[in-house]
């Protein structure tokens, strides 16, 4: 795999992405938070910094699935819709490169969402003179990066093999069932069904555990796991974004177009 070749395609779709108006976003995002940073004090007097701090790192998650999820399904599925994926493969860019450069870019879609709403969720509630756990909130945020990162994976494997609505689904389902492997497997376990119990821990098995990167309600409070965890579900995350990106190429490679 060449390196030069899979950060062009990742560059190309970092700047079609962006074309696309996807970083308005980020302006929902700070007059959303405004707007509750003036109403939530008329409503909560004595609980309005903890509600802040909790409704910001929030919607920085919502904004970000929305965009991991309908995005991610689209810069494949629109390349094989339009037929310009025959005028791609017939350069001398790999079906790997091709897969790989395409979530580099969208990563970097992320990257960036994530950075400014931060900024600005931050700088706002510092002019509101709201104490807030700086460290604990940053870490939060990077974790909340792979997240996202593994969840575009996710819609990109979707993508190679189905239509872009049903991957957006899909892509949504996990999230939801990644971040209640454990419930599920606990409602399995009150079924006393021997098939129902199979299928759940067969679902906690596969699926990635999103909750391991989920710390927004820890960091609010200033509270992290202990490093050797945080490295674990660093290293979790990695492995299932490049298991993830693996299942694609191998996918994407056996389609004839």
């Amino acid at each position: 795999m060449n390196p030069g070749r899979t950060l062009a395609i990742a560059n190309n779709v970092f700047w079609e992405v962006i074309r696309a108006r996807v970083l308005y976003f980020i302006m929902v995002f700070g007059l959303f938070f405004i707007g509750a940073m003036r109403l939530i004090p008329e409503y909560a007097v004595l609980t309005e910094d903890k509600i802040l701090l909790d409704l910001g790192i929030a919607a920085i998650a919502i904004l970000g699935l929305i965009v991991a999820a309908f995005v991610g399904t689209a810069p494949i599925q629109n390349e094989i819709e339009n037929r310009t994926v025959l005028v791609l493969l017939a350069k001398p860019i790999s079906r790997a490169e091709f897969i790989v450069g395409k979530h580099l870019g969208l990563c970097a879609v992320l990257g960036v969402l994530i950075t400014v709403t931060m900024a600005l969720y931050l700088g706002l509630m510092s002019l509101s003179q709201v104490d807030y756990p700086l460290w604990s909130l940053l870490v939060a945020a990077f974790y909340l990066f792979l997240e996202l990162s593994l969840l575009t994976a996710v819609a990109i494997t979707l993508s190679v093999f189905t239509s872009s609505l049903l991957a957006t689904l899909l892509t949504f389902a996990v999230y939801a069932m990644g971040h209640l492997s454990e419930d599920i497997v606990t409602a399995g376990e009150l079924s006393q069904n021997p098939t129902v119990e199979a299928i759940t821990r067969g679902l906690y098995l596969i699926l990635p555990d999103l909750s391991r990167l989920d710390l927004k309600n820890q960091a609010v409070y200033g509270i992290l796991p202990d490093t050797m965890t945080l490295i674990f579900n660093f290293i979790y995350a990695l492995f299932y974004i490049i298991l993830l990106l693996a299942i694609a190429n191998l996918i994407f490679s056996r389609r004839e177009f």
